[in-house]
Order: structure tokens, then C-alpha cells, then sequence
């Protein structure tokens, strides 16, 4: 390569270097593909070279972020590495250690669940410190399976003694009756996405057994009418899919020892134009309110494939641009 820079990051030892490069090198390879960078493990620790000055860098702080985390005992995954390049590239390289480091202490088929972005890692904290918090922000962002990890966390700690995840099922009154089977037949597409997560948490036979005997309760929404919710961890999913009388129905269920979490994109509202949306609404109404907390998440929190926040990024641009069009529109007319 010619008119290349080259910068070097000491490591400590060859084991270091292993636990660096991942398995067969996989870790490297990304590094080294994502920052277009070429790295030599040399005597004295990494080498890194590349034509891009910026990009070195922040592959030498993405290196950096990682030998925090090995020489803290963390064991990477492929996701701590793209989280780290990620946050070098953003500027958040310094918070990174402190945020991926801290686990929550369940575990999923890969690993260790934590979160893996400043705005995970203050939406956790939230949920630590306070019994009702809002989780808002685009698909992607991690909002439902943090706080079913916290819930599961709590449950497995004695914090509570039951579970209760619940979402709307905003066609019920139009396709369901179209549906075969009984009604846990009919409202079975709706609430699958919980499902899955927390098959992810734990073993089939352990959550089925939970659920048959009621310590994990998955349901719609309208099944939590007239009922006061105690010493339980409830996670209030899609939530902009909720009318307001749905969404203060929600809030007044919450009884003694209780946590809620609601999460949901008010982007990706499916309600009838007419209605508003009770997610939107509580934001309003609820802002001011002492022991409630809302977590905004924006599109640098998206930790699904890396084309999720272009998409993101491109509608935001898009929306914006149509709305300043539309603005000139108006005022043209006027």
C-alpha cells in the first residue's frame, strides 16, 4: 500500500491477541473489512494500516474498546464488535466500555444478555429506578427484549413473583373472527413476537411451564380490563397501536411491587386515522409526571443488520423533505 498511515495499539499478550481476532479470525475480518484497514499483529502489539486517517483511528479506538472489555473477563461476540465500530465512528467510543460492560444477568442462546448503546444502556437504567418507564424509538433499537430480559431478570432475582407481557391486537375487531381456531388461535399472530424472545431466554419446557401455571402471561391488552396487577413485571409492547382509553386503562392496572415498561414507535402507528394514538397522548399528558421515566431511542441505537439504520435514516430524510415541500406548498397558496 502507498501513502498509507500506520498506527499501533499495544496488547499484552498472544492470548489477548486470540481473544481479539476471534474465532478462525471472523472478528478481525470485520474489523478490517467495515474500517477498510489492514491489522498485523506484531511483537510489540497491532499494527494498523490504511490510505484513510479517520478510519485508522477509529479502528484503533474500536481495538481499544475491545481489550477493555477481554481484560474486564467479558467474552466477545460478533455483536460487540459491530457495536464497537459503530460507537467509534459515532464519537461514543469513550462510553463504550461502560455501557457493553454492564450485563444484565440473563442469558440468551447468544450469551450474555446487555445493552450494546448509550441509549440501551440509560433505557436499562431506567427500568432499574423507576416503576413505570416509556420506551419510544424505531424498530431495531432493542426497546421489547430489554425489558423482557429486565423482566425476567426481576423474576429470577424475587424482585416479583409473575410476569404479564401484553400488546394490542389492533384488527380484533375487523379479521380475527376470520381466523380458524379458538380465540388463543386468533390472537396467537399477535403476541408470537413475545414468544420468541423469551424462547430466547429460556428453555421451551421451562417457559411452557411458567405459562401453564400463570407465573409468565402473555395476553392482549383487552384481557387486562378490571384487573389490579401486584408484585408483577408488566411489559406493555406496540403500544402505539393503543387507543387513549386503552393506554390509561394500562397505567391504572399497576398495583403494589409492581414494574411496567411500555414500549413502542409512534412512526408505525396502525390505528385508524380518526383515532390517536394512546402512546402519543401519554406523552403529552404523562411528561410531567414524578416516578415516570421516558427513554427516547434514535437510529444510532439500532443494533439489527447495519442496513436497518439507512432505512431508518432514509424515511427520516424523506418525511422531512416531504413535509418541507409541503410547508412551501402552503405557504404559496397562502
Amino acid at each position: 500500500m502507498s501513502n498509507q498511515e500506520i498506527l499501533k495499539v499495544p496488547i499484552q499478550s498472544n492470548i489477548e491477541a486470540q481473544l481479539l481476532f476471534g474465532n478462525a479470525d471472523d472478528f478481525l475480518r470485520i474489523i478490517e473489512d467495515k474500517l477498510s484497514v489492514e491489522v498485523l499483529l506484531k511483537s510489540e502489539g497491532l499494527e494498523i494500516k490504511g490510505r484513510n486517517f479517520d478510519e485508522i483511528h477509529q479502528a484503533g479506538r474500536t481495538f481499544e474498546s475491545l481489550l477493555h472489555l477481554i481484560r474486564g473477563g467479558q467474552r466477545l461476540e460478533e455483536d460487540d464488535i459491530r457495536s464497537a465500530i459503530r460507537a467509534s465512528r459515532q464519537g461514543l467510543d469513550t462510553d463504550f466500555p461502560k455501557v457493553i460492560g454492564e450485563s444484565i444477568p440473563v442469558f440468551s442462546k447468544r450469551g450474555a444478555v446487555r445493552p450494546r448503546t448509550p441509549g440501551q444502556c440509560k433505557y436499562t437504567e431506567a427500568i432499574k429506578n423507576h416503576d413505570l418507564v416509556f420506551g419510544i424509538g424505531p424498530a431495531g433499537t432493542g426497546k421489547t427484549y430489554l425489558a423482557m430480559a429486565m423482566a425476567v431478570s426481576a423474576f429470577k432475582s424475587g424482585e416479583v413473583s409473575r410476569i404479564i407481557l401484553t400488546r394490542p391486537a389492533v384488527e380484533a375487531g375487523e379479521k380475527l373472527g376470520f381466523l380458524p381456531g379458538d380465540i388463543a388461535d386468533k390472537i396467537d399472530p399477535y403476541l408470537r413476537p413475545i414468544f420468541d424472545a423469551l424462547y430466547d431466554m429460556m428453555s421451551n419446557e421451562t417457559l411452557d411451564r411458567y405459562v401453564e401455571q400463570n407465573v409468565i402471561e402473555v395476553a392482549p391488552i383487552a384481557f387486562m380490563r378490571g384487573r389490579t396487577l401486584n408484585d408483577s413485571f408488566i411489559v406493555f409492547d406496540e403500544a402505539q397501536n393503543s387507543t387513549i382509553e386503552q393506554m390509561k386503562m394500562f397505567l391504572t392496572r399497576l398495583g403494589l411491587s409492581s414494574k411496567a415498561v411500555v414500549t413502542g414507535d409512534i412512526t408505525q402507528t396502525d390505528l385508524p386515522s380518526s383515532r390517536v394514538s394512546g402512546l402519543v397522548d401519554a406523552q403529552n399528558v404523562l411528561k410531567d409526571v414524578e416516578g415516570i421515566e421516558f427513554v427516547y431511542f434514535s437510529k444510532e441505537d439500532v443494533v439489527r443488520h447495519e442496513l436497518v439504520q439507512r432505512i431508518i435514516g432514509a424515511y427520516d430524510s424523506h418525511d422531512t423533505t416531504d413535509l418541507h415541500q409541503e410547508r412551501i406548498a402552503r405557504t404559496r397558496c397562502e
